[in-house]
């Protein structure tokens, strides 16, 4: 269980090194959402090889299927219930933020990490050991994510403490969820590894179409495309080599 919190952590504390830079750079929207664009394509690749390539290989397509759909949808309905509490705008680089709510913003932004951290746990509970390659690319992605969010709630007047707080603690939670993951799992033995992580990649794709690549076509102009092959290619390498 330790084990699988520390892999969490690794893979979440890129979050706090984003809200660092972003403190410290203060880069501009253009860079924003080309780092954006990067790390959607790092997960992205990390979602087709690592959990639906994988889970496909069990020989349960179908199952596979209904794990990608329920992914999607629950991830849809808890970020629906969120927004309309008011942390609609948590990821936005533009100042948003400020007219939502502090609260909904630090569960919106926990649950956004949420699916990361628990395959990270079943990884280690199906034998199968790390995926280095996830942790990686889970890395990549929540840096940009952490860039683009900080410069919104620093726009919209949060202070610098109060900021390092929300990254902390959101770090801890995805901690959390990798040790409850290897916990859950561990308990209950019969559950089915391949629709566990095709839950896990719906989420993760209904989450990067939400809150990631809105961002980073919006603001990253005609490199975009390039940038999200680039994260694709860089995570898969990563994959190839480990």
């Amino acid at each position: 269980m330790i084990e699988a919190a520390l892999w969490a952590l690794l893979g979440a504390i890129s979050l706090v090194v984003g809200a660092e830079l972003a403190l410290l750079l203060r880069p501009g929207r253009k860079l924003i959402g080309l780092v954006m664009a990067f790390g959607a394509g790092a997960m992205i690749s990390a979602v087709a090889y690592e959990l639906v390539l994988e889970a496909l290989e069990t020989g349960e397509g179908l199952l596979t299927a209904l794990g990608i759909a329920l992914g999607s949808l629950t991830f849809f309905v808890g970020n629906l219930l969120i927004e309309r509490a008011g942390g609609a705008n948590r990821k936005r680089s533009g100042g948003q933020q400020a007219e939502g709510s502090p609260l909904t913003i630090v569960l919106g932004t926990a649950l956004d990490g949420v699916p990361e951290s628990l395959i990270i746990g079943l990884s280690l509970v199906l034998g199968t050991g790390v995926s280095i390659s996830f942790v990686a690319a889970t890395f990549l992605s929540n840096l940009p994510e952490a860039i683009a969010a900080t410069t919104g709630l620093r726009e919209a007047g949060w202070p610098r403490s109060r900021i390092r707080v929300l990254w902390l603690l959101v770090v801890s939670v995805s901690a959390a969820a990798g040790a409850l993951g290897f916990a859950a799992f561990t308990a209950s033995p019969g559950a089915t590894g391949a629709f566990i992580q095709a839950f896990a990649a719906g989420a993760l794709l209904t989450m990067l179409a939400d809150t990631m690549m809105p961002e980073a076509f919006e603001f990253g102009g005609s490199l975009v495309g390039l940038l999200t092959v680039a994260g694709f290619v860089t995570a898969l390498t990563i994959a190839e080599l480990a």
